[in-house]
């Protein structure tokens, strides 16, 4: 047999050769990028994580703004962001698509309901795809158009069953109040922040000014997703929590405040003024209790007409008027050159070439005592009182009651005002507040070294900031004195004269007399300076500075109203009466500050009487005149509020807790307070609206309670709850959270 001769194969050897070596560098390739995880530099990793890795915010939530009293004044609200899925990855089965498939008619509806977009607008967004990269986009949305819409607007659009069209929870800032301090308050919007993110940002009032403790920190959750962005099962979730702004708590009270905005949008409407401004002040603490202009807007809308973008109680200034004579009248009384009874020339008074008048047009009264001028609103009495007291001096006090300077208040921008002296005729004209400045907040600060016995307030309206997560105190104002301008003895000489401009014959403020309460004060008129120089013809500020009781006061109250269309023969205090005495009435009332006229209040002891008899107890407090309510089913009583041994004011609920079914009462005229606590120790669910007195409820008084079906209590509105007459027993103070915490845990013990 022949053997078989090895031939070599050139061709078959390069070929391995080629791919052997092809093999090799691969394999060596491979091994490399598994050993550094990088490829021409690039971290595979990285790209792995930002192809596949994603990552969502959470939405951290703005602090809220509450009254002294926990109400709500501002906080943010759930709202939905319309997002609309353009990629048609996101479409796994075409009988179900995910995302947009005709976008013309996905734009025609949508543009009936966002009004801030035009069609065309909308359908340039859902056409437009791909980044600028030429990455294509997975998504798209409508800018500030497409945000905070509403849950009645989203449901009607989730209605047009439209492919594609999503919608996201977010948050919008709400002011549930309406127009309410908005001047103070101010108002937050959302602001793009050019990197696909968006921001809640104060633009006004405090919400500017404290925009920095508003705001939270948003969180963000990673995760991995496959091509189809569809979480990977097993997949890590890495979990930053968000961190929500700080609370801030007003001075503000809520009640109050609403009496303020009542009273002054009837005057507006009623005397169509071109501007009002308003202060309620605590006159013992320099808390602000209330504060607000006109015109003004609805933080909501932001709709105005005419409207100065300021807060003019704090940054504007203005010539006082007469309501600056208190303060000459408290230099001349502390300085002993106050001459009641002495008389002087009335009419006119000669300041080198020109004349100081009176206002009724110069004539004067004669020769009067100067307790008369003043009653009057003498203008010459200030001029010759000026002489008695000194300018030296007369400037001096007006820098210890703080004029030519800044309150120090907790807001921004605060004017000085200007105190003019360089001629003899402006040191005469600033005695009775005409020529030099002052601010509404300046004039309100004065007034309590007035009603506080000679020590000088200093006004604030933030009362504490909290931390929204852990309840710590981060800042706590405190009251703080700013001097002692006069003595005691002034002040309340000081008062009793500023009554008499309401009680004498001759007074110039009848207006503001209340049945209830004794009030001192003093009325202003100043004229309205032009641009130019010089005054406007017949067009004036009036204004009233006052406060009450006369005796111990407890509340100062400021108001102007600018050029009011008068009716024929009215004087211009009365439109500034009509903000004043309801304000003033209604919140004395809602402090319960006992009128002047009750000379003593009685009071009824009460026991601990736990472990008694509820039906015993019941009619021993009734015939003490105290108002005792069971709950639960009568029996031996377990507990009571008030607790202890203490004296109550007739006509005050006591509430007795005993074992068994409740029995609902009539809560009509109840207030809010009393309610609560009745919650608290029933442990029944009470849905509350409204604010100050109970004025219906969804169950009827006798009903037993059996189930945990809510029960709808409705309540009046404050102003209409005071002005109805409502017992002020049935409002004592407040209960501390703590409290009303622990009778919800004992009961829930029980």
């Amino acid at each position: 047999m022949k053997k078989k001769r090895f031939r070599f194969q050139w061709g078959a050897f390069l070929l391995l050769i080629f791919y052997g070596g092809l093999f090799f560098l691969l394999f060596t390739r491979m091994v490399t990028i598994q050993a550094t995880g990088q490829v021409e530099g690039q971290e595979l990793a990285a790209k792995a994580a930002a192809k596949y890795g994603k990552e969502s915010v959470i939405t951290a939530n703005r602090g809220k703004i509450y009254d002294r009293n926990g109400q709500v004044i501002a906080e943010d609200t759930l709202s939905y962001r319309l997002v609309a899925i353009v990629n048609e990855e996101a479409t796994i089965d075409a009988k179900n698509p995910r995302h947009v498939v005709d976008a013309e008619k996905t734009a025609e509806v949508l543009a009936k309901y966002i009004p801030a977009m035009k069609k065309e607008d909308i359908l340039e967004r859902l056409n437009n795809r791909y980044r600028s990269d030429g990455e294509p986009l997975y998504q798209v949305e409508f800018g500030s158009a497409g945000r905070d819409i509403s849950y009645e607007v989203m449901t009607k659009i989730k209605e047009e069953k439209l492919p594609g069209i999503l919608f996201v929870n977010d948050l919008k800032r709400y002011y549930p109040n309406g127009v309410f301090a908005s001047h103070l308050i101010g108002y937050a919007l959302k602001k793009d922040n050019g990197d696909g993110t968006v921001t809640t940002k104060g633009e006004m009032g405090l919400e500017y000014t404290y925009n920095k403790e508003l705001t939270g920190v948003n969180g963000k959750v990673k995760y991995e997703t496959d091509a189809f962005s569809y979480l990977l099962p097993n997949s890590e979730k890495m979990i930053t929590p968000a961190k929500d702004g700080n609370d801030i708590y007003l001075t503000l009270d809520k009640t109050i405040q609403s009496f303020l905005e009542e009273a002054m949008t009837k005057v507006e409407k009623e005397y169509s003024p071109e501007g009002m401004t308003a202060v309620v002040a605590d006159a013992k603490t320099g808390k602000i209790l209330a504060m607000s202009q006109r015109p003004t807007f609805n933080p909501e809308t932001r709709d105005s007409q005419n409207m100065k973008w300021l807060n003019e109680v704090i940054e504007e200034t203005i010539e006082p008027g007469s309501t600056m004579k208190t303060f000459t009248l408290a230099s001349a009384i502390d300085t002993d050159t106050w001459p009641p009874n002495a008389t002087y020339a009335s009419g006119r008074y000669r300041v080198l070439d020109r004349d100081i008048r009176d206002h009724n047009n110069g004539r004067g009264w004669g020769t009067i005592t100067y307790l008369e001028g003043f009653q009057r609103s003498s203008n010459t009495a200030m001029a010759h009182l000026l002489k008695i007291i000194g300018e030296d001096v007369f400037y001096d006090y007006l820098d210890r009651f703080g004029f030519g300077q800044k309150t120090g208040i907790d807001l921004p921008n605060e004017a000085t005002g200007t105190l003019l002296s360089k001629y003899p005729i402006q040191r005469v004209t600033t005695t009775y507040g005409q020529g030099s400045t002052v601010t509404p907040i300046q004039l309100v600060q004065a007034m309590t070294a007035i009603a506080n016995d000679g020590k000088m307030m200093q006004p604030y309206v933030i009362d504490q900031i909290v931390d929204s997560s852990t309840g710590k105190v981060i800042q706590n104002h405190k009251p703080v004195e700013k001097g002692q301008p006069i003595k005691a003895d002034t002040a309340k000489q000081v008062r009793e004269i500023l009554a008499s401009t309401l009680t004498s014959e001759y007074g110039t403020a009848k207006d503001f007399i209340l049945e209830d309460y004794e009030v001192a004060g003093k009325t202003g008129t100043a004229q309205i300076p032009k641009a130019s120089g010089g005054y406007l013809s017949n067009q004036y500020l009036y204004s009233f500075l006052g406060l009450a009781p006369v005796d111990d006061p407890q509340l100062i109250v400021y108001v102007s109203v600018k050029k009011p269309q008068l009716k024929q023969g009215e004087q211009g205090s009365v439109p500034v009466s009509k903000v004043f005495k309801p304000v003033m009435l209604n919140s004395l009332k809602h402090l319960n500050i006992n009128p002047d006229d009750v000379q003593h209040v009685d009071h009824v002891g009460i026991q601990d009487y736990t472990g008694r008899n509820a039906d015993a107890i019941q009619v021993e407090l009734a015939n003490d005149g105290l108002q005792p309510v069971i709950v639960g089913g009568g029996g031996q009583i377990i507990d009571q509020y008030p607790k202890d041994v203490q004296k109550l004011v007739k006509g005050s609920f006591v509430f007795l807790k005993t074992d068994g079914d409740t029995t609902l009462p009539d809560f009509t005229n109840w207030s809010l307070r009393n309610l609560l606590v009745f919650k608290a120790m029933a442990g029944i669910d009470i849905e509350v609206f409204g604010e100050g007195f109970v004025a219906s409820q969804s169950v009827s008084a006798g009903t037993i309670i059996t189930d945990s079906s809510p029960i709808v209590v409705k309540l009046k509105t404050p102003a209409e709850s005071f002005i109805q007459d409502v017992e002020a027993s049935s409002e004592g103070e407040e209960i501390p959270e703590e409290e009303l915490e622990q009778i919800e845990d004992e009961n829930n013990a029980e």
